[in-house]
């Protein structure tokens, strides 16, 4: 979800250069990992305490729970913190040599900790214990890895769709959308749905990094950054071309609201009171829009519409151990039951992002019968790791102060980009 990730201009993160990796596993899966755990127990003949530190982890209870009674000499300590705290709390323990021994890691602020050798290699147990790789989307298991070397098992995942609001289109007798639109369906849809005398818009465009210019620029045939993290790609014609489409939604077909209108009523809002048609959200999403009594049986979601390409960012967590573990057998044993398929159902059942095992989605998928939910999983395919580097918030607070005057107008789209893209440069020329 997005507290994963989601509204990064706003995350405080420390970041190191992401090296997208090869991740093939070995053949084996992690369906059965709890034999070789008893094993690990009763060889120290002790119990242990492993910590094991996120936000929400009420929604691994059950997994908990699980793990302890197939591992009766190790047992598991939740730490949950916030996770407005969370990154700000593990810094000062990783300071300390405190940190928890097992722990939820984003990918804004993985490299930093993988590359401060704060997070334990697991290249050799996932090959020693033969974890099959290939259970998770590739792209998760990219974000997670630095150097050739794996840090992480992908916990969840969450991608983006286009929501839409069926009882609006029924209205106007417009088809809804599907996998074949693309960006000109979406613009002639948005202005048959836009109705200004009901204070109704066709589609919101805001500026969001996760939601939406990721995607568009994409979806453009351009790039965040260079596959060496070394040069941004805002300055390219395709990314500009990727804001512009937003950026013409507001200022020339009017069909959204407008940067301030948005800031001051979120998207999101403007959706579930019914006064928007159509916006882009993630997975995370369904959880609050199910809740809405209005929406709850109005509302459904499809792929994400095509530019010259389809394009859409994923982002995931994943369960990395804390390279000062004392306990690194025992916090290896619960990573590895943490990325099995048992635990993965466990937790969809409880709620929470898309499992990363795959062939697990069938519990999240359960959650949200009325809703072609599946989009987002069938994006997995096409989709592009969330973009980073060493010091990633640098770089998105320059997208916060310069893409906002081509939101409003007062720049045109061209120039931002290109502003923005030589101040990026900047920033990741100064992360050697």
């Amino acid at each position: 979800m997005v507290k994963n990730a989601k509204k990064v201009v706003a995350i405080s993160m420390l970041m190191s250069t992401m090296v997208v990796v090869s991740a093939c596993g070995s053949s084996s899966s992690t369906d059965s990992p709890t034999s070789s755990a008893k094993e690990t127990a009763a060889a120290s003949g002790e119990k242990v305490t492993i910590s094991y530190g996120g936000w929400s982890l009420d929604t691994m209870t059950d997994v908990i729970k699980a793990f302890n009674a197939s591992h009766p000499n190790i047992e598991v300590k939740a730490e949950n913190t916030p996770y407005k705290q969370y990154f700000t709390k593990l810094e000062t323990a990783a300071q300390g040599g405190t940190m928890p021994d097992v722990l939820w890691m984003n990918g804004p602020n993985f490299i930093k900790y993988a590359e401060n050798n704060m997070l334990k290699d697991l290249s050799d147990n996932i090959k020693k214990d033969q974890v099959d790789l290939k259970n998770y989307p590739t792209s998760l298991i990219s974000l997670y890895s630095l150097g050739g070397k794996n840090y992480g098992i992908p916990k969840d995942y969450d991608t983006i769709g286009l929501w839409y609001n069926k009882k609006l289109f029924d209205e106007k007798g417009i088809p809804y959308p599907d996998g074949t639109w693309d960006w000109a369906k979406l613009t002639e849809a948005a202005k048959k749905l836009t109705d200004s005398s009901k204070g109704i818009y066709g589609f919101a465009a805001p500026m969001m990094n996760q939601e939406d210019y990721y995607n568009t620029i994409l979806q453009a045939g351009g790039n965040i950054i260079s596959d060496d993290h070394k040069k941004s790609g805002f300055d390219q014609p395709e990314a500009i071309e990727g804001l512009k489409f937003l950026t013409d939604l507001i200022q020339v077909h009017k069909v959204s609201p407008t940067l301030a209108q948005m800031t001051e009523t979120a998207p999101a809002d403007l959706f579930t009171s019914g006064k928007l048609a159509m916006y882009f959200d993630g997975s995370w999403a369904a959880f609050t829009i199910i809740q809405n009594a209005e929406m709850k049986n109005n509302a459904d979601v499809a792929p994400l519409p095509k530019g010259k390409k389809q394009g859409v960012v994923i982002h995931g967590l994943s369960h990395v151990i804390s390279a000062n573990s004392k306990h690194p057998k025992e916090a290896w044993e619960f990573v590895k039951f943490l990325g099995s398929k048992e635990a993965a159902e466990i937790a969809a059942k409880q709620g929470g992002a898309i499992p990363a095992f795959k062939g697990s989605e069938a519990a999240w998928l359960a959650a949200f019968p009325q809703y072609h939910a599946k989009a987002f999983i069938d994006m997995t395919e096409y989709a592009t790791p969330y973009p980073v580097s060493k010091n990633t918030s640098v770089w998105t607070t320059y997208e916060t102060e310069i893409l906002k005057n081509a939101w409003t107008g007062e720049k045109p789209v061209a120039d931002a980009a290109k502003e923005l893209g030589a101040k990026m440069n900047q920033a990741l020329a100064a992360e050697k």
